[in-house]
């Protein structure tokens, strides 16, 4: 069932066709046409699951977003609701249903579906409300773990670091981990199981427990996967908040991507046709889809920005020599061979387009001078440079009114670099940032303080200094274009949730003991059994496969750093990433904002 596909890599096609099956099962459930209201935020994730196609073929015509207020018109004998189990929600719900007109004929069948959980709280409060007996079916999907591309698995919960650390909430981790029994029942039982952190602890409890309580779920399939590296996000608080500099990731930093796509500014990629004025310049951002089904930014995504360059330029020479041979193409077998593989030179031609636009963009602002200072400052404090003093740029910044999460991803930065900022550091960063930002952040910068980003030093020792030698967290060697260690992700400083993985695998963590212990949360190893007959025989030359789970968000420099690793000749393990978000430093201070609302008097 979970066949290997040719390159190594673990094929997770089965995952994504379980999911499709799951909602073919629940439309056929509701006969005949049908319209689905979407919780917006689904929209995405859903999409790399199934194409509208599929939903057409059962006979989905219509779709909506959730709003409040009448549904709009659709000749439809279904209206089925795709949403999230959040209270916010199940008002806008009540109103569509209570607005529905009772007189029109004939009738509409209302239906629900709660992604990934049925809520008992969310079915009560519509029950109040008096509408839950319109609802026929009320099921839920589990859309635990989504597959993003062939080696990347999200669960796209973008509150599960605030539930986690803030609100000691853990409802994610139980849909971690009944996302890894899926896995497991697709890919079989995986025999070891490392972690570190509080959040992986009670993950690998809960799977335990599962396993226990189900023991029907321990099947015959070989397993794919040999260990399980659980990590929690606050082992390695640094890592997100650093500027991320490889392809991908700096698209990320600029331009977000949301769920494999990003939007762009238009003015790069219009045509530019001979004597025309700007005036017809679109104005819609352009829209593409990034994965590694396209051959060129498979190759450079995971690449130090710096090292993108010559690549595309070498591809357009080869590109515009691979035109040229028309020229050449004397006889009819020639002729006929040259316009075969013209579909897949135009393709390649129009993705190169694209992407030269994209590093040319790029390129525009890591090249500004204002990159260039908030890089060298990050640099320092990873590299241990003056982190205990207050800081000159920060302090010009915040004069300046740069944006605010530009100055809290450093402030947050120095305070990691630091094990926590003196007392006296820190106040003065505080106020600064209240006169100038505005009293209402106040929440926000306890929310950082809560999470561990940004505290005072409470031991009255910074071991910092001790994880970066002993970890070799900072390399002033680095070697951008061919790069010999994971630390070309951010031109210097290899990410620690990595180097973890990395040292897990060789010479294991016996050797960082000490290191582990100063880092949050306990550390431990468990074994599933394996039924007789389904244990290993490793063939020579045959990679490990780890699953690295990232609880409470990965970034694309990390996954690009664990693709280093996987891709080393002598490195014997290959790595396939799981998360409950993909983040980036931005999206994650984000996500622990809390603005204060005006008095409504």
């Amino acid at each position: 069932m979970a066949a290997h596909l040719s390159s190594g890599r673990v094929n997770l096609t089965a995952l994504r066709e379980a999911g499709r099956r799951e909602l073919r099962e629940f439309l056929d459930k509701c006969a005949g046409s049908k319209a689905i209201v979407w919780d917006e935020y689904l929209t995405g994730p859903f999409g790399l699951i199934a194409q509208y196609s599929l939903l057409k073929e059962h006979e989905v015509e219509k779709m909506f977003t959730l709003k409040p207020g009448r549904l709009p018109p659709a000749d439809v004998k279904n209206i089925i609701f795709f949403v999230r189990p959040k209270l916010e929600l199940m008002d806008i719900i009540t109103d569509n249903v209570l607005r529905e007109d009772r007189g029109r004929s004939p009738q509409r069948d209302f239906h629900i579906l709660f992604v990934p959980r049925r809520s008992l709280l969310c079915e009560q409060w519509l029950k109040e409300q008096g509408v839950l007996g319109s609802f026929i079916h009320r099921e839920q999907y589990s859309l635990d773990l989504i597959p993003f591309d062939g080696d990347l698995l999200s669960m796209e919960s973008e509150s599960a670091f605030k539930e986690c650390y803030l609100e000691s909430d853990q409802t994610s981790l139980y849909h971690a981990a009944k996302g890894l029994m899926t896995l497991q029942a697709l890919y079989g039982t995986i025999p070891q199981i490392f972690g570190k952190g509080d959040c992986a602890r009670h993950v690998a409890n809960m799977m335990i427990r599962m396993k226990r309580e189900f023991p029907g779920s321990q099947n015959s399939i070989f397993p794919v996967f040999d260990t399980l590296l659980l990590l929690d996000r606050n082992v390695d608080l640094l890592t997100p908040l650093a500027t991320q500099l490889t392809y991908e990731g700096l698209i990320d930093e600029i331009y977000g991507i949301q769920n494999t796509y990003v939007k762009l500014p238009p003015e790069k990629f219009a045509p530019k046709k001979q004597g025309e004025s700007g005036k017809d310049l679109p104005t819609e951002p352009k829209k593409l889809q990034l994965n590694s089904a396209e051959e060129l930014y498979a190759e450079i995504r995971d690449k130090n920005f710096n090292a993108v360059g010559s690549v595309l330029s070498k591809k357009a020479k080869i590109i515009s020599a691979a035109f040229e041979e028309r020229h050449h193409a004397k006889t009819v077998g020639e002729i006929k061979q040259f316009v075969s593989q013209l579909p897949h030179m135009q393709a390649a031609r129009s993705s190169l387009a694209n992407h030269t636009s994209i590093a040319e963009l790029i390129k525009d602002i890591t090249t500004s001078e204002d990159f260039f200072d908030n890089l060298t400052v990050e640099q320092e404090f990873m590299s241990g440079i003056d982190t205990d003093k207050i800081n000159n740029y920060i302090e010009d910044c915040i004069a300046q009114k740069h944006p605010l999460i530009k100055i809290l991803r450093l402030v947050c930065l120095q305070s990691v670099c630091n094990s926590g900022l003196k007392q006296k550091v820190l106040d003065h960063y505080k106020r600064e940032i209240l006169q100038t930002y505005g009293y209402e952040h106040i929440l926000t910068l306890n929310n950082l303080e809560k999470a561990g980003l940004l505290k005072p030093q409470t031991s009255g020792r910074n071991n910092y200094p001790t994880i970066r030698k002993t970890l070799r967290l900072w390399m002033d060697d680095v070697n951008e274009q061919n790069p010999n260690d994971i630390s070309y992700v951010y031109s210097g400083y290899a990410p620690l949730s990595v180097r973890l993985a990395q040292l897990l695998a060789r010479p294991g963590w016996r050797s960082i003991e000490e290191v582990l212990k100063m880092l949050p949360g306990p550390h431990f190893e468990e074994r599933q059994q394996l039924p007789t007959g389904l244990q290993k025989k490793r063939q020579q030359g045959e990679n490990r496969v780890t699953l690295v789970f990232f609880l409470g968000g990965v970034t694309y420099a990390e996954i690009a750093a664990l693709r280093f690793l996987s891709q080393m000749e002598d490195g014997g393990t290959e790595y396939v990433i799981a998360t409950t978000k993909l983040i980036n430093g931005t999206t994650w201070i984000k996500s622990l904002m809390e603005k204060l609302e005006p008095a409504p008097f």
